[in-house]
């Protein structure tokens, strides 16, 4: 995906904005930025929770699995 913004040029770029500018309108664009930025947020911040829950998880379950053999030994 990130090579097709390569491939623009900056006629390219002024003109996407242009249509979108049309589209929406003036006044809704700020909105909708700041409604991705807010989206985005949650997106990483979710990621970040996910991922310290299996770390979590993954320490949890390697001392069960310690706890577990020394106490069969």
């Amino acid at each position: 995906m990130l090579g097709f913004f390569e491939s623009l040029g900056p006629g390219e770029l002024i003109l996407i904005l242009a249509v979108v500018l049309l589209l929406f309108g003036a006044k809704r664009l700020p909105e909708m930025a700041r409604s991705l930025g807010k989206s985005s947020r949650e997106f990483k911040k979710g990621l970040k929770e996910a991922a310290d829950d299996d770390e979590e998880e993954a320490r949890n379950t390697s001392a069960e699995a310690k706890s577990d053999s020394a106490s069969t030994s």
